[in-house]
């Protein structure tokens, strides 16, 4: 079963599927005041404004981190700007909604940010699972 957080400061929430989480610490670098992986819990919500939550969670590599507006109208979640980065010495990163087609055939869509395997070791081709940092992958 998916270990699955929220974190709510009344204007957003914030998810976290730990099973998707690469352990990258993209969040704790970018924003440490409020990804805080010692503590628990190890969101704090209330440590930024709203604005730079919500940008620090479009950066997750894996997309174990999302969110959503509380207030119904605002659609922000849906809306991702569909771009591709290559992180040294890591995986490619893509971020917007996705179909993946894998070589069984099957199909799933991912939404937000997805973490490509580069170094060709993941456990969970063809998406990255940090082995990478592990056997200190160079490329």
């Amino acid at each position: 079963m998916s270990k699955i957080k929220e974190y709510s400061n009344g204007e957003v929430t914030v998810v976290w599927e730990a099973e998707k989480c690469i352990h990258s610490a993209i969040c704790a670098k970018g924003l440490p005041r409020v990804f805080r992986p010692k503590d628990r819990p190890w969101v704090k919500i209330d440590a930024a404004e709203t604005e730079a939550i919500v940008e620090q969670v479009k950066q997750c590599p894996s997309g174990a981190l999302g969110f959503y507006m509380n207030n119904e109208a605002d659609k922000t979640s849906e809306h991702l700007e569909t771009k591709v980065e290559v992180l040294e010495n890591g995986p490619l990163l893509v971020y917007g909604t996705l179909k993946v087609t894998h070589k069984d055939g099957n199909q799933e869509t991912k939404n937000r940010t997805t973490a490509f395997c580069r170094c060709g070791l993941s456990n969970n081709k063809p998406f990255c699972d940090g082995t990478h940092v592990k056997e200190n992958f160079i490329g």
